[in-house]
Protein backbone atom coordinates (compact mmCIF):
# COMPACT_ATOMS: atom_id res chain seq x y z
CA UNK A 1 0.00 0.00 0.00
CA UNK A 2 2.87 2.63 0.53
CA UNK A 3 4.25 1.89 -2.91
CA UNK A 4 0.51 2.47 -4.30
CA UNK A 5 0.14 5.90 -2.31
CA UNK A 6 4.04 6.61 -3.03
CA UNK A 7 3.43 6.32 -6.73
CA UNK A 8 -0.01 8.34 -6.51
CA UNK A 9 1.76 10.88 -4.80
CA UNK A 10 4.52 10.93 -7.65
CA UNK A 11 1.53 11.11 -10.46
CA UNK A 12 -0.40 13.69 -9.11
CA UNK A 13 2.55 15.92 -8.31
CA UNK A 14 3.73 15.60 -11.67
CA UNK A 15 0.33 16.21 -13.60
CA UNK A 16 0.24 19.35 -11.44
CA UNK A 17 3.56 20.80 -11.84
CA UNK A 18 3.70 20.11 -15.91
CA UNK A 19 0.85 22.26 -16.20
CA UNK A 20 2.33 25.02 -14.20
CA UNK A 21 -0.46 24.73 -11.41
CA UNK A 22 -2.89 25.60 -13.19
CA UNK A 23 -6.41 23.85 -13.75
CA UNK A 24 -10.26 24.50 -13.04
CA UNK A 25 -12.49 24.92 -9.84
CA UNK A 26 -15.94 23.74 -9.58
CA UNK A 27 -17.55 27.21 -8.78
CA UNK A 28 -15.64 28.89 -11.60
CA UNK A 29 -18.32 29.49 -13.81
CA UNK A 30 -18.27 33.04 -14.17
CA UNK A 31 -15.09 33.33 -15.83
CA UNK A 32 -17.30 32.29 -18.48
CA UNK A 33 -18.00 34.69 -21.76
CA UNK A 34 -21.72 33.57 -20.63
CA UNK A 35 -21.10 35.90 -17.26
CA UNK A 36 -21.71 38.78 -19.62
CA UNK A 37 -25.22 37.81 -20.41
CA UNK A 38 -26.18 37.37 -16.37
CA UNK A 39 -26.57 41.77 -16.44
CA UNK A 40 -25.29 41.08 -12.84
CA UNK A 41 -28.45 39.72 -11.63
CA UNK A 42 -27.54 37.08 -8.71
CA UNK A 43 -29.94 34.54 -10.37
CA UNK A 44 -28.64 34.41 -13.64
CA UNK A 45 -24.99 34.28 -11.82
CA UNK A 46 -25.82 31.33 -9.49
CA UNK A 47 -27.82 30.07 -12.42
CA UNK A 48 -24.12 29.55 -14.38
CA UNK A 49 -21.87 28.81 -11.44
CA UNK A 50 -24.27 25.68 -10.67
CA UNK A 51 -24.81 24.68 -14.13
CA UNK A 52 -20.62 24.36 -14.40
CA UNK A 53 -20.31 23.01 -11.47
CA UNK A 54 -22.80 19.95 -12.09
CA UNK A 55 -21.99 19.57 -15.07
CA UNK A 56 -21.41 15.99 -15.89
CA UNK A 57 -18.57 16.31 -18.43
CA UNK A 58 -16.24 19.36 -18.30
CA UNK A 59 -18.01 22.56 -20.61
CA UNK A 60 -15.73 24.43 -19.74
CA UNK A 61 -13.12 24.95 -22.61
CA UNK A 62 -16.58 25.45 -24.59
CA UNK A 63 -17.25 28.35 -23.02
CA UNK A 64 -14.35 30.31 -22.40
CA UNK A 65 -12.88 29.28 -19.03
CA UNK A 66 -9.27 28.30 -19.31
CA UNK A 67 -7.28 26.22 -17.05
CA UNK A 68 -6.25 29.09 -13.90
CA UNK A 69 -4.32 29.05 -10.14
CA UNK A 70 -6.13 28.64 -6.88
CA UNK A 71 -4.88 30.64 -3.75
CA UNK A 72 -6.73 27.60 -1.98
CA UNK A 73 -4.60 24.82 -4.37
CA UNK A 74 -1.22 26.46 -3.96
CA UNK A 75 -1.84 26.22 0.06
CA UNK A 76 -2.42 22.31 -0.21
CA UNK A 77 0.52 21.73 -2.27
CA UNK A 78 2.63 23.82 0.00
CA UNK A 79 1.22 21.60 2.90
CA UNK A 80 1.87 18.69 1.15
CA UNK A 81 5.14 19.52 -0.27
CA UNK A 82 6.25 19.96 3.56
CA UNK A 83 4.53 16.68 4.13
CA UNK A 84 6.71 14.78 1.87
CA UNK A 85 9.92 17.11 3.14
CA UNK A 86 8.89 15.63 6.80
CA UNK A 87 9.28 11.53 5.18
CA UNK A 88 12.00 12.27 2.49
CA UNK A 89 14.31 14.84 3.89
CA UNK A 90 14.13 15.54 -0.24
CA UNK A 91 15.46 19.22 -0.16
CA UNK A 92 13.41 19.18 -3.59
CA UNK A 93 10.44 19.74 -1.46
CA UNK A 94 11.17 22.24 0.58
CA UNK A 95 11.88 23.93 -2.34
CA UNK A 96 8.53 23.77 -4.07
CA UNK A 97 6.97 24.62 -0.83
CA UNK A 98 8.24 27.68 -0.68
CA UNK A 99 7.86 28.13 -4.24
CA UNK A 100 4.44 28.11 -3.58
CA UNK A 101 4.23 29.77 -0.98
CA UNK A 102 6.24 32.66 -2.03
CA UNK A 103 3.75 32.87 -4.74
CA UNK A 104 0.45 33.30 -1.65
CA UNK A 105 2.87 35.98 -0.44
CA UNK A 106 2.83 38.09 -3.73
CA UNK A 107 -1.03 36.87 -4.78
CA UNK A 108 -2.98 37.79 -1.51
CA UNK A 109 -6.46 39.75 -1.98
CA UNK A 110 -5.82 43.41 -2.38
CA UNK A 111 -7.24 46.01 -0.11
CA UNK A 112 -6.38 44.95 2.86
CA UNK A 113 -3.33 45.52 5.31
CA UNK A 114 -3.16 41.81 6.53
CA UNK A 115 -2.35 39.14 4.22
CA UNK A 116 -5.47 36.85 3.46
CA UNK A 117 -7.26 34.88 0.64
CA UNK A 118 -10.50 34.41 -1.75
CA UNK A 119 -11.07 33.65 -5.53
CA UNK A 120 -9.96 34.61 -8.39
CA UNK A 121 -13.52 34.98 -9.71
CA UNK A 122 -16.69 35.11 -8.55
CA UNK A 123 -18.79 32.81 -7.15
CA UNK A 124 -22.70 32.60 -6.46
CA UNK A 125 -24.90 30.27 -4.18
CA UNK A 126 -27.93 30.19 -1.97
CA UNK A 127 -25.88 32.20 0.56
CA UNK A 128 -25.16 35.20 -2.58
CA UNK A 129 -22.67 36.18 -4.38
CA UNK A 130 -18.81 36.35 -2.79
CA UNK A 131 -16.92 38.52 -5.35
CA UNK A 132 -13.70 38.08 -7.22
CA UNK A 133 -10.66 38.13 -5.04
CA UNK A 134 -12.87 38.91 -1.93
CA UNK A 135 -11.06 37.43 1.00
CA UNK A 136 -12.44 34.28 2.88
CA UNK A 137 -11.87 32.91 6.24
CA UNK A 138 -11.94 29.23 4.63
CA UNK A 139 -9.26 30.13 2.05
CA UNK A 140 -7.18 32.20 4.24
CA UNK A 141 -7.49 29.98 7.61
CA UNK A 142 -6.52 26.54 5.51
CA UNK A 143 -3.90 28.58 3.64
CA UNK A 144 -2.63 30.18 7.33
CA UNK A 145 -2.01 26.49 8.36
CA UNK A 146 0.06 25.63 5.55
CA UNK A 147 2.26 28.50 6.49
CA UNK A 148 1.99 27.15 9.94
CA UNK A 149 3.01 24.26 9.01
CA UNK A 150 6.13 25.43 6.87
CA UNK A 151 7.11 27.50 9.64
CA UNK A 152 7.03 24.27 12.58
CA UNK A 153 9.16 22.45 9.76
CA UNK A 154 11.20 25.15 8.15
CA UNK A 155 11.59 27.46 10.84
CA UNK A 156 11.31 30.64 8.38
CA UNK A 157 10.56 33.03 10.61
CA UNK A 158 8.17 35.26 7.58
CA UNK A 159 5.53 32.58 7.70
CA UNK A 160 4.60 32.91 11.34
CA UNK A 161 4.48 36.78 10.79
CA UNK A 162 2.08 35.80 7.40
CA UNK A 163 0.02 33.39 9.89
CA UNK A 164 -0.17 35.98 12.51
CA UNK A 165 -1.37 38.69 9.91
CA UNK A 166 -3.82 36.52 8.93
CA UNK A 167 -5.35 35.71 12.54
CA UNK A 168 -5.23 39.90 12.76
CA UNK A 169 -7.83 40.28 9.95
CA UNK A 170 -9.44 37.00 10.92
CA UNK A 171 -10.07 39.59 14.57
CA UNK A 172 -11.89 41.84 12.23
CA UNK A 173 -14.41 39.81 10.72
CA UNK A 174 -18.10 40.55 11.74
CA UNK A 175 -19.12 37.89 14.24
CA UNK A 176 -22.42 36.53 15.38
CA UNK A 177 -22.84 37.13 18.93
CA UNK A 178 -24.55 34.99 21.01
CA UNK A 179 -25.01 33.44 24.64
CA UNK A 180 -23.06 30.44 24.00
CA UNK A 181 -20.71 31.38 21.61
CA UNK A 182 -19.47 33.75 18.88
CA UNK A 183 -19.31 32.23 15.04
CA UNK A 184 -16.29 34.16 12.73
CA UNK A 185 -18.25 35.50 9.74
CA UNK A 186 -17.65 33.41 6.03
CA UNK A 187 -16.77 36.68 4.71
CA UNK A 188 -15.96 40.11 5.72
CA UNK A 189 -18.50 42.34 3.97
CA UNK A 190 -21.58 40.63 5.70
CA UNK A 191 -21.92 38.34 8.54
CA UNK A 192 -22.52 34.89 7.33
CA UNK A 193 -22.89 31.87 9.74
CA UNK A 194 -21.39 28.75 8.86
CA UNK A 195 -19.82 26.29 11.46
CA UNK A 196 -16.70 24.83 9.48
CA UNK A 197 -15.85 28.37 8.15
CA UNK A 198 -16.32 29.29 11.66
CA UNK A 199 -14.13 26.57 13.29
CA UNK A 200 -11.65 26.75 10.51
CA UNK A 201 -10.98 30.43 11.78
CA UNK A 202 -10.84 29.33 15.11
CA UNK A 203 -8.58 26.85 15.15
CA UNK A 204 -5.60 29.22 12.96
CA UNK A 205 -6.20 31.54 15.90
CA UNK A 206 -5.80 28.89 18.35
CA UNK A 207 -2.23 27.73 16.71
CA UNK A 208 -0.61 31.26 15.70
CA UNK A 209 -2.27 32.42 19.52
CA UNK A 210 -0.28 29.85 21.43
CA UNK A 211 2.57 30.02 19.70
CA UNK A 212 2.75 34.07 19.82
CA UNK A 213 1.53 34.53 23.46
CA UNK A 214 -1.43 36.59 22.11
CA UNK A 215 -4.83 36.22 24.50
CA UNK A 216 -7.25 37.85 22.38
CA UNK A 217 -6.72 35.02 19.77
CA UNK A 218 -7.09 32.63 22.27
CA UNK A 219 -10.17 33.75 23.76
CA UNK A 220 -12.08 34.32 20.10
CA UNK A 221 -10.97 30.71 19.40
CA UNK A 222 -12.37 29.14 22.19
CA UNK A 223 -16.00 31.16 21.92
CA UNK A 224 -16.11 30.27 18.19
CA UNK A 225 -15.68 26.69 19.22
CA UNK A 226 -18.36 27.19 21.90
CA UNK A 227 -20.77 28.47 19.31
CA UNK A 228 -19.98 25.33 17.44
CA UNK A 229 -20.11 22.48 19.75
CA UNK A 230 -23.41 24.28 21.20
CA UNK A 231 -25.13 23.54 18.63
CA UNK A 232 -23.70 20.18 17.28
CA UNK A 233 -26.46 17.20 16.87
CA UNK A 234 -27.15 14.70 19.32
CA UNK A 235 -26.15 12.14 17.03
CA UNK A 236 -22.65 13.85 16.75
CA UNK A 237 -23.34 15.92 13.70
CA UNK A 238 -23.81 18.86 12.49
CA UNK A 239 -25.40 20.68 9.83
CA UNK A 240 -23.84 23.07 7.24
CA UNK A 241 -25.44 26.26 9.03
CA UNK A 242 -27.80 27.31 11.60
CA UNK A 243 -29.73 29.02 9.29
CA UNK A 244 -32.60 26.49 7.83
CA UNK A 245 -31.05 26.59 4.06
CA UNK A 246 -28.15 25.30 5.25
CA UNK A 247 -29.88 21.92 6.90
CA UNK A 248 -27.77 19.88 5.44
CA UNK A 249 -25.07 16.84 6.90
CA UNK A 250 -21.95 16.14 4.52
CA UNK A 251 -19.09 13.98 4.48
CA UNK A 252 -15.82 16.83 4.09
CA UNK A 253 -17.30 20.01 6.18
CA UNK A 254 -17.71 17.22 9.18
CA UNK A 255 -14.43 16.40 8.59
CA UNK A 256 -13.47 20.30 8.60
CA UNK A 257 -15.11 20.42 11.73
CA UNK A 258 -13.22 17.47 13.52
CA UNK A 259 -9.76 18.40 12.39
CA UNK A 260 -9.90 22.22 13.74
CA UNK A 261 -11.71 20.94 17.25
CA UNK A 262 -8.50 18.49 17.29
CA UNK A 263 -5.95 21.48 16.32
CA UNK A 264 -7.87 23.93 18.57
CA UNK A 265 -7.44 21.19 21.81
CA UNK A 266 -3.98 20.27 20.87
CA UNK A 267 -2.92 24.21 20.71
CA UNK A 268 -4.62 25.37 23.49
CA UNK A 269 -5.00 22.03 26.11
CA UNK A 270 -8.49 23.00 26.67
CA UNK A 271 -10.09 20.07 27.04
CA UNK A 272 -13.90 20.75 27.27
CA UNK A 273 -14.92 19.87 23.76
CA UNK A 274 -13.11 16.31 23.89
CA UNK A 275 -16.94 15.05 23.99
CA UNK A 276 -17.88 16.96 20.74
CA UNK A 277 -14.53 15.00 19.24
CA UNK A 278 -15.26 11.98 20.24
CA UNK A 279 -19.36 11.59 19.03
CA UNK A 280 -18.62 13.72 16.05
CA UNK A 281 -15.84 10.99 15.25
CA UNK A 282 -17.80 8.16 15.88
CA UNK A 283 -20.66 9.62 13.89
CA UNK A 284 -18.05 10.55 11.14
CA UNK A 285 -16.80 6.97 10.78
CA UNK A 286 -20.08 5.59 11.38
CA UNK A 287 -22.32 7.66 8.51
CA UNK A 288 -20.19 8.62 5.48
CA UNK A 289 -18.74 5.56 4.06
CA UNK A 290 -19.37 2.15 2.51
CA UNK A 291 -17.78 -0.78 3.35
CA UNK A 292 -15.61 -1.10 0.42
CA UNK A 293 -13.81 2.69 1.35
CA UNK A 294 -15.61 4.46 -0.96
CA UNK A 295 -16.46 7.92 0.61
CA UNK A 296 -19.99 9.09 0.64
CA UNK A 297 -20.97 12.52 -0.15
CA UNK A 298 -24.31 12.85 2.48
CA UNK A 299 -24.79 10.97 5.62
CA UNK A 300 -28.22 9.39 3.71
CA UNK A 301 -26.71 9.48 0.24
CA UNK A 302 -23.67 8.57 -1.66
CA UNK A 303 -23.97 10.16 -4.69
CA UNK A 304 -22.42 12.12 -5.80
CA UNK A 305 -18.78 10.93 -4.81
CA UNK A 306 -16.56 13.77 -4.79
CA UNK A 307 -12.94 13.73 -4.80
CA UNK A 308 -13.06 16.75 -2.17
CA UNK A 309 -14.85 13.91 0.40
CA UNK A 310 -12.54 11.21 -0.56
CA UNK A 311 -9.91 13.78 0.11
CA UNK A 312 -11.02 15.32 3.38
CA UNK A 313 -11.57 11.92 4.55
CA UNK A 314 -8.13 10.42 4.00
CA UNK A 315 -6.77 13.42 6.18
CA UNK A 316 -9.17 13.37 8.72
CA UNK A 317 -8.89 9.88 9.53
CA UNK A 318 -4.98 9.90 9.95
CA UNK A 319 -5.29 13.23 11.78
CA UNK A 320 -7.66 10.72 14.39
CA UNK A 321 -5.27 7.55 13.85
CA UNK A 322 -3.88 7.91 16.96
CA UNK A 323 -6.54 8.12 19.24
CA UNK A 324 -8.52 5.65 17.20
CA UNK A 325 -7.61 2.31 16.56
CA UNK A 326 -10.27 2.28 13.27
CA UNK A 327 -9.49 5.45 11.91
CA UNK A 328 -5.55 4.46 10.09
CA UNK A 329 -7.61 0.99 8.59
CA UNK A 330 -10.11 3.29 7.09
CA UNK A 331 -7.77 5.67 5.99
CA UNK A 332 -6.00 3.67 3.90
CA UNK A 333 -9.33 1.40 2.74
CA UNK A 334 -10.41 4.71 0.82
CA UNK A 335 -7.20 6.19 -0.17
CA UNK A 336 -7.28 2.47 -2.30
CA UNK A 337 -10.30 2.85 -3.25
CA UNK A 338 -9.87 6.39 -4.16
CA UNK A 339 -6.37 5.52 -6.06
CA UNK A 340 -8.25 2.89 -7.90
CA UNK A 341 -11.05 4.26 -8.90
CA UNK A 342 -10.37 8.29 -9.17
CA UNK A 343 -7.00 8.69 -10.48
CA UNK A 344 -6.76 8.92 -13.90
CA UNK A 345 -3.90 7.37 -16.00
CA UNK A 346 -2.33 10.85 -16.59
CA UNK A 347 -2.11 11.71 -12.79
CA UNK A 348 -5.07 13.88 -12.06
CA UNK A 349 -7.98 13.03 -9.71
CA UNK A 350 -11.19 13.07 -10.97
CA UNK A 351 -13.80 15.48 -10.20
CA UNK A 352 -16.94 13.28 -9.33
CA UNK A 353 -18.66 9.92 -9.71
CA UNK A 354 -22.10 10.89 -10.17
CA UNK A 355 -23.16 6.74 -10.64
CA UNK A 356 -23.89 6.58 -13.99
CA UNK A 357 -21.28 8.44 -15.20
CA UNK A 358 -17.60 10.29 -14.14
CA UNK A 359 -16.79 14.09 -14.17
CA UNK A 360 -13.07 13.79 -15.08
CA UNK A 361 -12.50 17.22 -14.90
CA UNK A 362 -9.63 17.89 -13.66
CA UNK A 363 -9.61 20.52 -10.65
CA UNK A 364 -6.77 22.20 -8.90
CA UNK A 365 -7.49 22.84 -5.66
CA UNK A 366 -10.29 20.50 -5.24
CA UNK A 367 -8.70 17.08 -6.13
CA UNK A 368 -5.46 17.72 -6.77
CA UNK A 369 -3.95 19.91 -4.29
CA UNK A 370 -6.20 18.21 -1.32
CA UNK A 371 -5.23 14.25 -2.51
CA UNK A 372 -1.80 15.29 -2.96
CA UNK A 373 -1.61 16.88 0.94
CA UNK A 374 -4.03 14.04 2.57
CA UNK A 375 -2.12 11.61 0.80
CA UNK A 376 1.50 13.26 1.75
CA UNK A 377 -0.23 13.42 5.68
CA UNK A 378 -1.09 9.67 5.45
CA UNK A 379 2.60 8.78 4.40
CA UNK A 380 3.94 10.09 7.56
CA UNK A 381 1.66 8.10 9.35
CA UNK A 382 2.71 4.61 7.18
CA UNK A 383 6.30 6.17 7.35
CA UNK A 384 6.21 6.39 11.40
CA UNK A 385 7.11 9.93 11.71
CA UNK A 386 6.14 12.46 14.70
CA UNK A 387 2.33 13.63 13.43
CA UNK A 388 2.41 16.68 11.73
CA UNK A 389 -1.63 18.25 11.08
Amino acid sequence: MKEKIEDSLARVSRWVEEREYKAFDPGDGSLSFLNAFTFNQHFLKRLITGGVLRAPFNIRPWIGIRPHVSTKGMGYMAWGYIKRYTVTRDKLYADQAAKCLDWLINHRSPGFSQYCWGNNFSFSTRGGTIPKLAPTIVWSSLIGHAFMEAHAVLKDPRYLEVASSTCEWIMTLPRETTKTGVCLSYVAFKQSSIHNSSMLGASLLARVGKITGNAAMLKLAREAMFYSCSRQNADGSWFYGEDPKYHWIDNFHTGYNLDCLVRYVESTGDTEFKDNIQRGFVYFKNNFFETDGRPKYYHDKTYPIDIQCAAQAIDTLTLFSDSDPEALGLALKVAGWTIDNMQGRKGHFYYRDLGWTKNKTPMFHWGQGTMFKALAHLMTKLSGDARTN
